[in-house]
């Protein structure tokens, strides 16, 4: 009897995480969407924000506008879920981001900015492939390194905007970050990629093949 409740009480666990993560997946699946439909549409990456509200919308929307962006943060997501406390992880990249649009913001010049976006792509991509567990440290620097250039770019959007409006806009930014990145941790963990010696399976594989792919793409068009 015991026995009997402690299985059912397993299948339950089983299928609530299993449902999660659909739920996950279909909303990281939306958002790229909506990011494959801006760029098709040409929606404008450089907008003037005049207000709080207008700041906060648009911190909520520049993170997923851009694909190159967005697969970034997915690739950081799932790469957290390696580490226990992978959460910090994330929290370094929206550090990073935010450090990029201070840097902005002080006219400081960061070149290569889209290049640098792709080649962060690139090596969230592979190491998402790679068989052995990636450095923590390695990890959370490259992060910070990906973030910066991300917020540089994002900030474009908010010179000259009053106090207000930048903190707005940086409040929803953040939001974004750590929900996609976080929803991206809870599918990895799901999918068992934080578990010792474990093998990555072969969809997170072919999603860091695809993430390689979309930043050569990135990469070639930046660098023509």
């Amino acid at each position: 009897m015991f026995k009997n409740k402690l299985s059912q009480s397993h299948a339950w666990g089983e299928f609530y995480t299993l449902r999660l993560m659909h739920r996950h997946i279909g909303a990281i699946a939306v958002l790229i969407l909506i990011s494959l439909l801006s760029s098709l549409s040409g929606t404008p990456l450089n907008h003037t924000i005049s207000n709080p509200w207008e700041g906060f919308l648009w911190g909520l929307a520049d993170p997923v506008i851009g694909l190159n962006c967005l697969v970034g943060i997915v690739a950081i997501g799932l790469l957290s879920s390696l580490f226990v406390r992978g959460a910090a992880i994330a929290g370094c990249f929206v550090l990073g981001t935010v450090l990029g649009i201070v840097i902005h913001l002080f006219q400081l010049n960061l070149p290569g900015t889209e290049i640098a976006i792709a080649i962060s792509t690139i090596v969230f991509g592979t190491m998402l492939m790679m068989p052995n567990q990636p450095n923590f440290i390695v990890l959370a620097l490259v992060g910070i390194s990906a973030g910066l250039f991300q917020g540089y770019a994002d900030a474009e959007s908010i010179i000259g905007a009053g106090m207000m409006p930048l903190i707005a806009y940086i409040l929803g930014m953040t939001l974004t970050l750590f929900a996609v990145a976080m929803s991206a941790r809870e599918i990895g963990i799901a999918m068992g990629m934080g578990e010792i010696n474990q093998i990555l399976p072969w969809k997170i594989s072919i999603a860091g093949f695809a993430f390689c792919a979309i930043g050569i793409v990135f990469l070639s068009n930046s660098i023509i």
